[in-house]
């Protein structure tokens, strides 16, 4: 864990160790305590933000040469991005509650023996209380509220406003609406009746605001639909070069175009040998689900509409993964 804070306790050296694959299992038991408009989206914030990652770059004898060697690209730091890491989250409206409750239980000298799902559920509870909500809306919220303070460290976790970036009318939407959102389709015009080709769909790449949307046809890939859309995405990500999804090459070689699917995965097509092989060696997915919520948009074609987050950085950090990369000596393994 980064921090320089003197502080222990029981908890923070908990989630000291914890890992990757503690928060796997973590999440496999609360998946049913998370409320359906979250349940993808805590999945993805944590695929978004591993933590070989973040622990890599801390132990890195030479970190500029780090993130050479993994081609990172974009805003890869947590510690950049605490309070913004999870807008695409349903539960980030209720940010401030869970950053306060996390910061407050890591204070608290309590057992060392709870179970971190318990610990998760624990937070929950007091920020339903804190919010006047039902525990399922926050249960992602206070996953990543606890797993950022285990990547960040006490300092910087402290240290952040816990603001919110909500506009007025994102914030008043109700899970439901939300969800009732992700499912709308599109009714074909009737040339499309007669041909299904002709089909257009609304790919959604930012929950948050209206204006982030842009058509696809039956069959396209979503970054050659995004690619007609020829508003500046520059100034805000200078890796948007066409569109609003990062890509370099559409032939799934470079890993730049990779994306979460809040809703619709099974409106996309099904994953191939190329994208399961790349995905692997660019370290973003290891799932056998034909449909996952985390595909390579350039390989991905619509059959229905979409709503997709796009994550601030690209790379390839698959051998690191692995154990293939010598991070205390920023080289290869032996």
């Amino acid at each position: 864990m980064s921090t320089s804070t003197m502080t222990s306790t029981p908890l923070l050296e908990q989630l000291t160790t914890s890992d990757d694959a503690t928060w796997a299992e973590v999440r496999r038991a609360l998946r049913p305590s998370i409320h359906e408009v979250d349940r993808n989206a805590t999945d993805i914030w944590f695929a978004f933000f591993p933590f070989v990652l973040s622990r890599a770059l801390d132990r890195a004898a030479d970190p500029a040469k780090l993130v050479r060697q993994l081609a990172l690209l974009g805003r890869y730091r947590l510690a950049d991005q605490i309070d913004s890491s999870h807008t695409f989250m349903y539960g980030h409206r209720y940010w401030p509650q869970a950053k306060a409750a996390v910061r407050e239980l890591a204070l608290a000298d309590r057992a060392s023996d709870v179970a971190l799902a318990d610990v998760v559920r624990t937070v929950a509870q007091s920020v339903a209380a804190s919010a006047k909500v039902a525990p399922d809306l926050v249960a992602g919220i206070s996953a990543v509220a606890l797993a950022t303070l285990a990547q960040v460290g006490l300092d910087a976790f402290s240290a952040t406003p816990g603001s919110v970036s909500l506009d007025a009318a994102s914030a008043k939407r109700s899970p439901e609406e939300v969800l009732k959102r992700r499912a709308r389709e599109q009714k074909p015009g009737l040339l499309g009746l007669l041909r299904s080709i002709d089909h257009r769909y609304t790919v959604t790449f930012d929950e948050n605001r209206e204006e982030c949307t842009f058509p696809a046809v039956n069959g396209q890939d979503l970054t050659m639909a995004g690619a007609n859309d020829t508003r500046d995405h520059a100034s805000a990500d200078p890796r948007c070069v066409e569109g609003p999804i990062p890509i370099e090459c559409r032939t799934a070689a470079c890993g730049t175009c990779w994306i979460g699917v809040l809703g619709g995965e099974t409106r996309l097509s099904e994953v191939e040998d190329r994208e399961w092989r790349k995905m692997k060696e660019f370290g973003y997915l290891d799932s056998d689900d034909p449909q996952p919520i985390i595909r390579l948009a350039c390989r991905s074609k619509v059959s229905g509409s979409v709503s997709i987050v796009i994550p601030p950085w690209n790379g390839v950090f698959g051998k690191l993964i692995e154990g293939k990369i010598d991070v205390e000596g920023s080289g290869e393994a032996e």
